[in-house]
């Protein structure tokens, strides 16, 4: 994606993992400033940068990709990955909008068009070429982190409109399922055959390919690159991996965990690690809206009963460091607010907790516990867990569900988890057991997507408390830290006792089970990876693959 594709605003990896502290960076925004009141960020963008097609890159681009993005999300107001931080009630941006722009144009705009872009009622909207105003419905310190990943990273809207537009909400253009859409980056994709491989080129017309080595060095992710072709086969056999990369067919592989003995305590190869602040959250879901899960005592006694040691070294080759959610661990000024003790192993506790509380578990249905088929090391973890409960007399059946049903049933709005906590099953993997890592980059993202009524996806436990809804509003209607920590150590508080979700850990190396990226040592000198580690990309960066010892 990054290759390809390019954000807004960067962020300083080094920095942001090595002590927490966040500084964002100029990427394609060159410089950004701030009012006074918190509420209103005007970015300058870069001139002279311009899509693989050689359409420009301009604030007319970035203005239609952010409402196009709005109208498919059919208008919700928390549009951008969950976060409620825009007015969206004077916007009317739908067929009428969109044929306007189809006549205009983002590249050259009818006057029309420019009027429309202009039109600063809405919350977003063009003061130039290469000026373009959000205006926050409240102060968000942390906005532009929003715009490092995902809905941050720049696309051609012109070529979409070429070829058919955006769709509908319900519909939408499935041009590009089978047509690579077309970015700012140094490398495209020319070539892709299905579930098997994907090729880039370097671009020859690249914006930034005469950049010397200290621009470069000022921002990585504009390297124009070292290789010339690059080819990512998508392999699903572990040892099929491991063999092409141990007979140099391959030089970077994805190796996973029944692999992993050859590589671990093994000289001859390098693999990589997530600093110790971040890494993929493993969270077990109880839908609170499904019985017995949604009785407080069941869902107490439950995170009591599961032998976190065991799990780790059983179902992830050790990796697994415990963890008080939502937060990321990253975000340390937010993180655990209270300190309150992680949640232990205690079978004694765990049937206190029951007995109390009046519940008789041989009356209990057999729980669902839900994971993605394919996952070999999601399943060992079900099945931890599934042993860990029969010690508390909870029975619960594994269900391996393949993608697109597993995907059909959860994602979607906090409303969605509600109504459909009866397909949910009392318990489910988040990502099916793969893991979840932020979304965008900021430490609203844990709180926004678990544990409030605005979420989009990720509250698939449907929990709603308004205390800890205050926590996410306030995030955005201060740029007092203190404020914001002390609302949030009540929402934390009452976090810890309801138990909606078991936090069963954070991995440090990057895939499930323990497994990471993996390379010969010698072959690779350095890469970048996603900034914000969501896990949805567990390749380098590949334009900043450097070769060599």
């Amino acid at each position: 994606m990054y290759s390809v594709y390019q954000p807004l605003v960067s962020i300083n990896e080094t920095q942001a993992f090595g002590s927490g502290a966040v500084t964002f960076l100029p990427a394609l925004a060159q410089n950004w400033t701030v009012s006074p009141d918190g509420m209103t960020y005007t970015f300058n963008l870069r001139n002279n940068v311009h899509f693989s097609n050689g359409d420009p890159f301009n604030a007319y681009q970035v203005w239609a990709e952010m409402y196009g993005f709005y109208y498919l999300s059919v208008n919700s107001s928390a549009w951008l990955f969950n976060y409620p931080i825009f007015n969206m009630a004077s916007v009317n941006f739908g067929p009428a909008t969109i044929a306007l722009l189809n006549q205009s144009g983002v590249v050259n705009p009818s006057a029309q068009g420019i009027a429309l872009m202009q039109n600063s009622s809405w919350p977003i909207y063009v003061k130039s070429t290469y000026q373009i105003v959000f205006q926050l419905s409240g102060p968000f310190a942390y906005f532009p982190g929003t715009l490092v990943t995902h809905t941050g990273l720049m696309y051609d809207v012109q070529d979409l409109l070429k070829h058919g537009g955006f769709g509908t909400p319900t519909a939408i253009n499935t041009y590009y399922n089978n047509n690579p859409q077309l970015g700012t980056g140094p490398y495209v994709v020319t070539s892709v055959l299905l579930n098997a491989y994907v090729q880039f080129a370097q671009d020859p017309n690249y914006w930034a390919k005469s950049w010397t080595p200290q621009q470069v060095s000022a921002v990585p992710i504009f390297d124009p690159g070292h290789y010339s072709k690059i080819i990512m086969y998508m392999k699903p056999d572990d040892l099929a991996r491991y063999t092409d990369l141990s007979s140099g067919a391959v030089q970077i592989a994805d190796i996973q965990q029944s692999s992993w003995n050859l590589i671990a305590n093994n000289s001859a190869y390098q693999y990589f690690s997530v600093p110790p602040s971040v890494g993929s959250l493993e969270i077990l879901v109880m839908e609170n809206h499904l019985y017995p899960t949604n009785i407080t005592a069941v869902r107490q006694a439950i995170v009591h009963a599961i032998n976190y040691t065991d799990l780790s070294a059983k179902a992830y080759n050790g990796q697994l460091a415990p963890f008080m959610g939502p937060e990321y661990p990253i975000f340390k000024d937010f993180y655990d607010l209270g300190n309150y003790p992680l949640y232990q192993y205690n079978l004694t506790l765990a049937k206190q907790i029951l007995t109390q509380a009046g519940i008789d578990v041989t009356k209990f249905p057999t729980f669902t516990l839900n994971v993605l088929t394919g996952c070999i090391s999601c399943v060992n973890v079900a099945q931890v867990i599934q042993g860990d409960l029969a010690q508390i007399g909870i029975t619960v059946n594994v269900n391996v569900e393949n993608p697109t049903l597993y995907y059909s049933i959860y994602i979607g709005t906090y409303a969605d988890a509600v109504q459909n906590a009866q397909a949910h099953g009392q318990l489910t993997l988040i990502l099916g057991g793969q893991g979840w890592a932020p979304n965008l980059y900021t430490p609203l993202d844990a709180f926004v997507t678990f544990v409030s009524n605005t979420s989009l996806s990720g509250n698939w436990a449907g929990y709603y408390r308004p205390i800890v809804q205050q926590c996410v509003n306030e995030f955005t209607s201060t740029t007092n830290i203190s404020a914001v920590q002390a609302v949030c150590q009540q929402a934390q508080q009452q976090i810890y006792n309801d138990a909606p979700y078991g936090w069963l850990g954070v991995i440090h190396p990057w895939l499930p089970a323990g497994g990471s990226i993996v390379w010969k040592t010698g072959v690779i000198k350095s890469f970048l990876v996603d900034p914000t580690f969501t896990g949805d990309l567990v390749e380098p960066i590949l334009n900043t693959v450097i070769p060599g010892p």
